[in-house]
């Protein structure tokens, strides 16, 4: 039995990988050329984007594609497999020599196990870097267009937690622009004792990285002290003007969260794991609650995505398992059902976990969980 069954899984393993391969390269082409060709001739037809930027641009998406063509193709290839092992009757050649079905299925399992950990290592290695680099490449080129290194109206509230439950506006930082290196227009609001005690205003700002401080340009300083019976109702939040002092560069210590936020992608979408963790640690010190909880859903997808490479592993064997009927067609309108069902049920899910309704890991795991139960049952009743 142990010979069988060493013999099936280096059988369906060859049929699994000569499909799987051919599906990723397919569907990997098809998503770069349809998603990528056209945008790229409109950008040198219209904005003069260099030819040879061009092409770097094109190779440097193609792991992104790449990254979203793996679980899709090994849906694709284990409908395909095992349908085709279904229609030629082999199947019934191996349940008829006792081989189980949970033993038919393994070699897609390990496979969805292996393409796991390659998705997952794309995705945050090669595919978050690459966009980045497309990013820069489109920041030198194209000026026109939108570019998350070039920021305007920038807005920073810095809290200080006195303890558990209570929390204290201490710091109101804005800029009106930032090119990735200086802000312009900035305006910095120290609050004490919940009254203003200074207002920083200049022209430019930048952070220097190595003495750890901020350094301010052509702006001044207004220093308030507080009112001590607060009748004047034109003072700010009882504090009333005592000097203004106005300088032409300006060093101060202040935090740097600032301009570590202002620095970094905010598009939780774009970013890799690591990335979106380093950044939700510094918006929990804003405590906007809407963007804390959009990065933290965003985090639990990005790793519960994966994963769906087992769930689709296990739903297509089950499928294919079950119909015999099952050829290229049938196979990939099968499989775009599946693909998009698992996608709206995610929208749907992860909608509900950014506006509150459901938990991050509610939001983020779910759908795995709804199509691996669905994946296992269908498998369960293959095996009786």
């Amino acid at each position: 039995m142990k010979i069988k069954v060493k013999l099936l899984d280096q059988y369906i393993w060859q049929q699994l990988i000569f499909v799987f391969i051919g599906s990723v390269g397919s569907l990997a082409g098809l998503g770069v050329t349809v998603g990528t060709v056209s945008d790229l001739t409109y950008k040198i037809s219209e904005y003069n984007l260099p030819l040879t930027v061009a092409v770097q641009i094109f190779f440097l998406k193609i792991p992104e594609y790449t990254a979203y063509a793996l679980p899709i193709s090994l849906l694709l290839t284990t409908l395909l497999v095992y349908g085709r092992l279904n229609l030629n009757l082999e199947l019934v050649a191996f349940f008829s020599s006792g081989i189980n079905v949970y033993s038919v299925v393994k070699p897609a399992i390990l496979l969805s196990i292996l393409i796991t950990g390659t998705t997952f290592l794309l995705n945050e290695f090669i595919v978050s870097p690459a966009n980045y680099r497309v990013a820069y490449l489109e920041k030198i080129f194209l000026p026109q267009t939108k570019s998350y290194l070039h920021k305007k109206d920038l807005f920073f509230p810095e809290y200080k937690t006195f303890s558990k439950n209570q929390s204290r506006l201490v710091r109101l930082y804005y800029a009106n622009y930032f090119d990735g290196d200086k802000f312009q227009e900035i305006t910095i609001i120290d609050w004490k004792n919940s009254c203003i005690q200074k207002i920083i205003f200049a022209r430019q700002a930048i952070w220097n990285d190595k003495q750890k401080l901020w350094n301010f340009f052509d702006g001044r300083i207004e220093k308030f002290e507080p009112i001590k019976n607060n009748l004047n109702l034109l003072s700010p939040i009882g504090s009333d003007l005592a000097k203004v002092d106005f300088f032409q560069q300006k060093s101060l210590l202040l935090p740097a969260t600032f301009f570590e936020i202002a620095n970094k992608e905010n598009d939780p979408e774009k970013m890799s794991l690591r990335s979106a963790k380093k950044y939700l640690k510094l918006i929990i010190k804003t405590e906007n609650q809407p963007q804390i909880r959009l990065f933290r859903v965003r985090i639990q997808q990005k790793l519960a995505f994966p994963f769906i490479c087992l769930v689709f592993a296990v739903i297509g064997s089950s499928i294919g398992i079950n119909f015999a009927q099952i050829n290229r067609g049938k196979g990939f309108t099968i499989c775009v059902g599946i693909v998009f069902s698992y996608y709206l049920l995610g929208f749907i899910i992860g909608a509900c976990g950014v506006v509150g309704l459901v938990s991050p890991l509610v939001a983020g795991w779910l759908p795995n969980f709804l199509g691996g139960a669905i994946g296992g049952i269908l498998l369960y009743r293959n095996n009786y």
